[in-house]
């Protein structure tokens, strides 16, 4: 029985090295810009910081896989995956402090993504006696969260401070114990920014918490990367702050709550994604804390971010389009119509630049859109090729 499962292993994980081997090509293409010119405007990595580089350089280089000899099963050869440091708890940990002394708070849990980390982080710490605000246009992972709560859930419109301000005031008449304001830092499908110095100042005044979801925002946006409480000058008055690994800091998966002590150790007690789920890879906790590291001193990095997004917002507005306003690398090019969204993402892919369409549900209906996010991997010749793409698309679809 154990022979036959060292060969099943011994299969399983053949399978994966000869799937690692038959991409390398192509990823080796890839680095070395050998593929077919794409100007694409990516989700993942804005700062151009790439995990897999970043595994090397991380301490130990987190895992090795090594083939050892067992004379216990007939000289059967089997492998072993060996961690290297026997600290691999203290590499996890090492990873929640640095994250927390980026983002000013005492301490950080780590999840394997924040739609965990949003999705353990409202029941353990609010029950029936307490009220949770969320604004309307927060990510779905929030809105999951804040349902397996007990809390009483309000909610107002996005960033309307006089509404926050009604709701704050119906949980109060309500008898609300605890009130906890919940808010992306970016609203992800359209670009904008919390209004996060005016939320925690009625925070202040109601005697409310403040949760900020910064997963679109944490690594390159604020000083040092320190995400939207430090661009809205909201600082260390954000009580709680949610985010992730997959996106700026390394693109590879993982997800946290920076927080008080008192906050992040009953998370550690109660919060059931973090009890009963797996935790992250080393190599992948390795990899962001190495990301990290790379983007808060990336200030070259967020610069360039910043002016891709200016040139991109301002050469499609020039070309017709209509553009929400903001001043984020997220631009959503609307639309309206579901179809034309896919017809457009489409006839850009045809033209050499890789973008997807977003339609209901994922946006409300008649807001249909082309959601673009620049990139410091881009440089000002992509920018101009992907705006050159959209106005000859943007034409031949009758849009501009």
């Amino acid at each position: 029985i154990h022979a036959g499962r060292r060969l099943v292993e011994n299969e399983q994980l053949r399978l994966v090295h000869q799937r690692a081997r038959d991409h390398e090509p192509a990823l080796h293409a890839a680095r070395q810009g050998a593929c077919d010119r794409v100007a694409a405007v990516p989700e993942l990595q804005l700062l151009q910081v790439f995990l897999g580089p970043l595994l090397r350089e991380a301490p130990g280089n987190a895992v090795e896989a090594r083939l050892v000899h067992d004379d216990r099963e007939q000289g059967l050869e089997h492998i072993e995956v060996d961690l290297l440091r026997h600290d691999t708890d203290a590499g996890f940990r090492e990873l929640e402090l640095a994250i927390a002394r980026h983002l000013g708070k005492d301490d950080a849990i780590l999840f394997a993504a924040c739609f965990d980390a949003n999705g353990g982080v409202f029941e353990p710490l609010l029950d029936e006696a307490d009220a949770i605000i969320s604004d309307s246009l927060n990510h779905a992972s929030i809105i999951d969260g804040v349902r397996l709560s007990k809390a009483k859930r309000y909610r107002f419109a996005n960033s309307d401070m006089n509404e926050l301000e009604d709701r704050l005031k119906e949980a109060d008449s309500a008898g609300a114990r605890f009130k906890l304001i919940a808010s992306d830092g970016v609203f992800s499908m359209d670009g904008y920014v919390a209004k996060l110095k005016e939320v925690c100042a009625l925070a202040d005044r109601y005697g409310a918490l403040v949760l900020v979801d910064d997963c679109h925002a944490t690594g390159h946006l604020g000083e040092k990367g320190r995400g939207t409480p430090a661009l809205t000058g909201a600082g260390g008055r954000v009580d709680i702050v949610t985010g992730t690994f997959g996106k700026t800091l390394g693109g590879g998966m993982g997800g946290f709550v920076a927080a008080a002590q008192p906050i992040v150790d009953l998370l550690r007690q109660r919060a059931r994604p973090y009890l009963f789920s797996n935790s992250l890879a080393p190599p992948i906790a390795a990899g962001a804390l190495k990301a990290l590291e790379v983007a808060i001193e990336a200030d070259d990095r967020r610069a360039l971010l910043q002016a891709h997004a200016r040139r991109f917002r301002a050469g499609v507005e020039k070309a017709g389009f209509k553009v929400l306003p903001g001043e984020t690398p997220i631009i959503p090019v609307m639309l309206g119509d579901a179809r034309l969204a896919q017809d457009l993402a489409q006839a850009l892919d045809d033209l050499g630049v890789f973008v997807a369409g977003f339609f209901f549900p994922v946006v409300p209906k008649g807001a249909a859109r082309i959601r673009t996010q620049m990139s410091a991997a881009l440089n000002s010749q992509d920018i101009d090729f992907a705006v050159s793409a959209f106005t000859e698309a943007g034409k031949a679809l009758g849009i501009v």
